[in-house]
């Protein structure tokens, strides 16, 4: 059986309380970690998540074991009902579960020793019943076929055979009535010599051409046996012991009363029995193979089985000094037990009658000096994941990667010491590179070329933690390059494949914990577990005592460990904690994403085509028909005027405009569910069915393209009118994605059938996003808004103070009033190396010497008139 894990619980010996030991640990951990990251003034969304996933390691540490015996077990009933009975599971647990699995594996052993029992039987008695079956057939075809005279002296050879045959059969059923029960004892007194003398009487009319010399002691020895068992069991030991005797030699029967047991010897002057071969020989056919031999097989079998049904044990023991031959050993009590312990008669005695009868196991033989054979293999613990997973997410036993826990655990090490504290600069895109390259090492499709594109546009998003000071336009692009990461790693090809590889990145945290166990067992086995941690420690503590002397006896050093060394109090210690716990269980469970992605597109059945073309035409028809109208609204809109408008509806443009520019958006979203709708359910039959799918989407489609157009405009309108602000170009890029999408639609051939439209839809959007972060977005707004108030004198000065760094070289060009009221309350970050960033640096350079702070008097010197 495989070395099992460490199970912290084994010890206790109730499963209720190891359940009470795992909720109060879990609570009390979870507890002491939200207090610790309140106390320290953690944010919410890093110590909800720190907190939970301690909790449920705590959990996972201590519930080691627990219910793994269960779940091998079915595993194992699985293998077992096949026919493998070799099958073991986990037994070291002193609970409930623990003793049920033990119990299981004892069944397992019993039934492997049952099944090799039924085998050799099946193919012992083919075996014994064949040969004397031959030799009846033989002498019949010959006194058939006139080979030999039909005559009686024919006769006996045949009866001989035919006796043979009942004899192994009458064997058989005896042996099996006593291990069915069926044999209960009749016990009565019996007089040894005359049942020794009896049976020898027998013995000599069968021919056996040897002597006999019985001996009892004393003389007139009465016992309670059943004497028609007691004299099979003798008659049996007798003819084991004359067919292995030479002609002319002595058998010596021997009984003697010892207390309240008697005892029966029967030694021949045959070869004897080897002591290794001593229990075999009792095995149903389990006779040696001698020159001498001749028997069933059987006849020692029964032998044991009358024996223990009397309470007795037999066995062969050494001759005396100078005496050669067998020598077996009967010990029998003078009054039998009325029920035997263990033994079949035991069973619920409403068997039916026509239960087919077993072969009994044998005792287990002593384990003779022999080379070590492979221990039965235990059975594979399956994850509880296992039956909500499986299908979708195998375990497949991924191997142990200690580099990816090292590269997870350098990652939450290095974000633990850049990241508090900081604002997004260098040390996040250090961090960003640390963590991307462990999970990019980790993945198993990491020369594929989408996964190597993807690779490429995270490294471009990531650059923009460097490159821009807009926290909402980092975000957005680190957010984008998770995305990116995720269906890189498991190469997703469909939408619905990239939702399910965002879900799976929090359940791998859940589905690599069996990875993650071996991964660090194999660790622990590498560093032979106390030795490697007795080597951290001292390497610890020689990095702490001859670093804190040399740092105090040198000043330049001390400098250098300053710039290097974060700055630990205890309430930053405490948030390090879960910024390094946060990033090492993110990158770890991206990690196992990599090593085993889970199967996120499915091959499904196709859709059914709908019988008739108006069931997916008439509602496409409708669909354009609202289109077409929206279009006339708007053409006679423009060809109207504002007169026109005002006169209608009551709204100026600006109104009407900023009225339905988030409608068409929406719309726009909708057309493409629209097109995949009637794409999936429309036939391809005949060219007519293609042709009207092909008309009716392509018109649909320029369509919508002009409502994109439309959205566009509608959205620049607006702007002019009320400003610019991030979330309408945000809008703006969106809509822009949306109207590419459509074009790839038409490119594709109007269904959304192209397998290469989700990634491209994928990576267009990742794109857009890394092009808007190129080209500036708050010192775009910015100008336009400077733009714009150039036009029409109108300004948001509260805004524009809001805009990040990025905004402030354009801000510094104003004049001097304008520019104190975008930049009143602007103040330079006085960073290390590590917060450094492009656009702070740049407003550093650009920004005046002098930027006003008082804000008592901004609104007389600002006024908003946006």
């Amino acid at each position: 059986m495989s070395q099992p894990r460490s199970q912290p619980l084994a010890r206790v010996t109730s499963l209720k309380v190891k359940l009470g030991l795992l909720v109060a640990a879990s609570v009390t951990v979870a507890a002491t970690i939200a207090s610790l990251g309140r106390s320290a003034g953690v944010p919410v969304l890093l110590s909800i998540p720190v907190t939970i996933l301690l909790a449920l390691a705590v959990t996972q540490l201590l519930a080691v074991g627990m219910t793994s015996p269960l779940r091998q077990m079915t595993e194992a009933a699985r293998r077992m009902a096949t026919g493998d009975y070799a099958v073991r599971v986990t037994d070291t647990s002193s609970d409930e579960v623990g003793e049920l699995a033990r119990a299981f594996n004892t069944m397992a052993r019993d039934l492997a020793t049952v099944d090799r029992q039924r085998r050799e039987l099946v193919a012992n008695v083919s075996h014994e019943l064949r040969t004397p079956l031959a030799g009846l057939i033989a002498v019949l075809e010959n006194a058939v076929d006139g080979v030999a005279p039909r005559d009686p002296d024919a006769l006996p050879a045949a009866l001989a055979q035919a006796e043979r045959m009942a004899g192994l059969v009458e064997d058989l059923l005896d042996l099996a009535k006593v291990d069915a029960g069926k044999a209960p004892l009749n016990p009565e007194p019996v007089r040894i010599r005359e049942l020794l003398e009896d049976a020898v009487a027998e013995a000599r009319v069968l021919g056996r051409q040897v002597e006999y010399d019985i001996q009892v002691q004393p003389g007139d020895l009465v016992v309670r046996a059943d004497p028609a068992r007691l004299r099979q069991l003798v008659a049996n030991l007798l003819d084991n012991a004359s067919r292995h005797s030479p002609a002319a030699g002595t058998v010596h029967v021997s009984a003697a009363r010892f207390g309240d047991r008697y005892r029966i010897e029967v030694h021949d002057q045959g070869a004897g029995v080897a002591a290794d071969d001593r229990e075999r020989v009792f095995e149903p056919f389990g006779t040696l193979s001698t020159a001498e031999g001749g028997g069933t097989g059987l006849g020692l079998a029964i032998a044991r089985w009358v024996t223990e049904l009397h309470g007795g044990a037999i066995r062969f023991v050494d001759p005396e000094p100078g005496d050669d031959g067998a020598r077996v050993r009967v010990d029998l009590p003078i009054e039998p037990p009325d029920r035997p312990a263990d033994r079949p008669a035991d069973r619920p005695a409403d068997r039916q009658e026509e239960t087919m009868p077993t072969v009994p196991p044998p005792v287990p033989p002593p384990a003779p000096p022999a080379a070590p054979t492979r221990p039965p293999a235990a059975v594979p613990a399956p994850s509880i994941l296992d039956d909500l997973l499986g299908g979708f997410w195998p375990e497949r036993g991924v191997p142990a990667r200690s580099s990816a826990l090292g590269g997870a655990l350098a990652a939450g090490l290095v974000a633990g010491i850049v990241l508090p504290l900081r604002d997004l600069g260098v040390g996040t895109f250090v961090v960003l590179l640390v963590a991307g390259a462990v999970v990019f090492t980790a993945s198993r499709h990491r020369r594929d070329p989408f996964s190597l594109a993807c690779a490429g546009l995270c490294v471009l998003l990531a650059g923009t933690a460097v490159v821009r000071d807009a926290v909402w336009i980092v975000v957005l692009c680190l957010l984008t390059g998770a995305a990116l990461c995720i269906v890189g790693v498991t190469r997703g090809r469909t939408v619905p494949g990239f939702l399910l590889s965002g879900i799976a990145w929090p359940l791998s945290g859940l589905r690599g914990l069996p990875w993650l166990g071996r991964t660090l067992g194999q660790l622990i086995g590498l560093g032979h577990g106390a030795a490697l941690l007795r080597t951290l420690v001292l390497s610890g503590l020689g990095l702490l005592v001859f670093g804190a002397l040399f740092v105090s006896a040198d000043a330049l050093l001390a400098e250098w460990v300053d710039a290097l060394l974060p700055d630990l109090t205890i309430d930053t210690f405490v948030l390090r904690a879960f910024v390094t716990v946060a990033v090492a269980g993110a990158v770890l469970a991206a990690s196992y994403l990599a090593l085993n992605p889970p199967r996120v597109d499915r091959e499904g059945t196709p859709a059914r085509a709908v019988l008739h073309r108006w069931e997916w035409l008439a509602p496409v028809l409708v669909v354009i028909g609202v289109f077409a109208a929206l279009l006339i609204a708007q053409a006679t809109v423009a060809f109207g005027g504002h007169d026109y408008l005002r006169r209608t509806t009551g709204l100026t443009y600006a109104e009407y405009v900023h009225q339905g520019f988030g409608q068409l958006t929406a719309a726009t979203a909708l057309t493409l569910l629209v097109i995949w709708a009637a794409g999936r359910k429309a036939a391809r039959t005949t060219p007519a069915d293609r042709l009207w799918l092909r008309a009716s989407l392509g018109l649909l489609c320029m369509e919508t393209l002009v409502v994109v157009a439309s959205a566009l405009y509608r959205m620049h309108l607006y702007q002019e009118a009320y400003g610019f602000t991030r979330l309408r170009l945000l809008v703006d890029v969106f809509e822009g994605w949306l109207g590419l999408l459509i074009v790839a639609v038409l490119a594709s051939g109007l269904a959304l059938r192209a397998a290469w439209l989700p990634r491209f839809a994928l990576v267009s959007g990742a794109v857009a996003i890394l092009g808007l972060a190129a080209i500036n977005p708050d010192a775009r707004i910015a100008e336009r808004n400077l733009d714009r108030y150039e036009e029409t004198g109108r300004i948001d000065w509260y805004y524009l103070q809001g805009l990040s760094d990025d905004a402030v070289p354009v801000l510094a060009e104003l004049p001097v009033e304008q520019r104190d009221c975008a930049l009143t309350g602007w103040r330079q970050d006085d960073g290390d190396w590590l917060e450094w960033n492009l656009g702070r640096a740049r407003a550093a350079a650009a920004a005046p010497p002098a930027v006003p702070s008082d804000w008592s008097d901004f609104g007389r010197r600002c006024p908003d008139d946006s």
